[in-house]
């Protein structure tokens, strides 16, 4: 198994978002040395009560400057609210001031908000997200200048002048629960994987599928397949429920729509999970009205809180389950105390990783 240290990077009342970033960066070196494989973060906008992370770049060339091994990425850069030439020319040069640690997620992007203030239009960007693929390999070509001609993106001649230390270009990431996406990154060496919102039983038998279509293709290595989850470790299972489990029952409150003047946040709630029973969702949108239920996420295994021990068991079991081998831990939420914070991130990284290191869950 792999191990991430993911972080939504999200805001905390009583800090300044210079505080918040400094307490990152102690997350993200102590981490590094705890011989974590990533850490990544995600792009965000226009919600100051949420994440503070609009600008992925800067989370890599920050954590890069301050640790040694750890690779860095995104999960990921919403790529329709890029012009095509400027995010290639971006990335090339994180790759080389990471020397060659970058980890590349991209995503279409799943919030519409995000959308309307860059002008871009939210029904339209799948697509380009898809060819960005090809648009990137045809940038870090070995002809220069280069010229594309995509349904979507189009440059008549240009030449980059940072290629990526990693050749082609760096790993790539497209976490996607959607089985045509997932048949695109199959076929196209592409990792992927999952959040909290979708059920492990139902997600199984599409990254099983997704697995086929790897193998198909002739990949001779095996994919990344992750998946989110709040944890939190500690001296023992009740030190852990104690510390632990209220704040991972409120890791997500940055997922709810922003409340209307007088609006309850049990309104607020069933808005969100609505929105998957229109998507025709029924297993996300019952885990999105229970999100901020402490005991429907234990008994689900929705959080992971416990001693390292009872952690490994659990992420061992639901590993098989959910068919990931790479795990993105969600440390820091809610009021966290930073001492229990960090305590949690070493249990983990000393005792948890070398558990499971050598475990494949498929």
């Amino acid at each position: 198994m792999h191990f991430a240290y993911f972080s939504h990077i999200w805001m905390k009342p009583g800090m300044t978002p210079h505080q918040r970033y400094e307490q990152l960066w102690r997350e993200v070196q102590l981490a590094d040395t705890l011989e974590y494989d990533y850490t990544f973060c995600v792009e965000h906008h226009f919600r100051p009560d949420e994440s503070w992370m609009s600008s992925p770049s800067l989370f890599c060339v920050g954590a890069g400057a301050r640790t040694k091994r750890i690779r860095i990425g995104s999960m990921g850069y919403i790529v329709p609210l890029y012009h095509p030439l400027r995010l290639v020319e971006e990335i090339a040069i994180v790759d080389q001031m990471l020397g060659g640690r970058m980890e590349l997620g991209l995503v279409p992007g799943i919030n519409a908000n995000y959308f309307t203030p860059f002008g871009v239009d939210y029904n339209f960007r799948r697509s380009p997200t898809q060819e960005f693929i090809e648009y990137m390999r045809a940038a870090y070509g070995e002809k220069q200048p280069f010229s594309f001609d995509g349904e979507t993106h189009k440059t008549a001649s240009a030449k980059i002048s940072v290629q990526p230390v990693q050749k082609p270009h760096p790993q790539v990431w497209m976490q996607s629960r959607d089985p045509e996406t997932l048949e695109f990154c199959a076929k196209n060496g592409i990792n992927t994987g999952y959040f909290i919102a979708f059920p492990r039983k139902d997600a199984a038998p599409r990254y099983r599928k997704f697995l086929e279509d790897w193998k198909k293709a002739g990949w001779s290595h095996k994919p990344k397949i992750g998946y989110s989850l709040p944890v939190y470790v500690d001296e023992s299972d009740q030190a852990a429920l104690d510390r632990g489990l209220l704040r991972a029952s409120r890791a997500y409150e940055g997922f709810l729509p922003e409340a209307l003047p007088g609006e309850s946040f049990e309104s607020r709630v069933a808005k969100h999970s609505a929105r998957f029973v229109a998507r025709d969702e029924p297993g996300a949108a019952e885990i999105m009205a229970n999100v901020f239920n402490p005991e429907y996420l234990l008994k689900n295994d929705l959080v992971i809180v416990g001693s390292a021990k009872t952690v490994a068991e659990k992420l061992r079991a639901i590993s098989e389950e959910g068919v990931f081998n790479t795990f993105l831990g969600e440390f820091n939420f809610a009021d966290m105390p930073e001492e229990d914070l960090l305590r949690s991130v070493r249990l983990f990284g000393e005792k948890v990783i070398p558990a499971l290191r050598g475990f494949e869950p498929f």
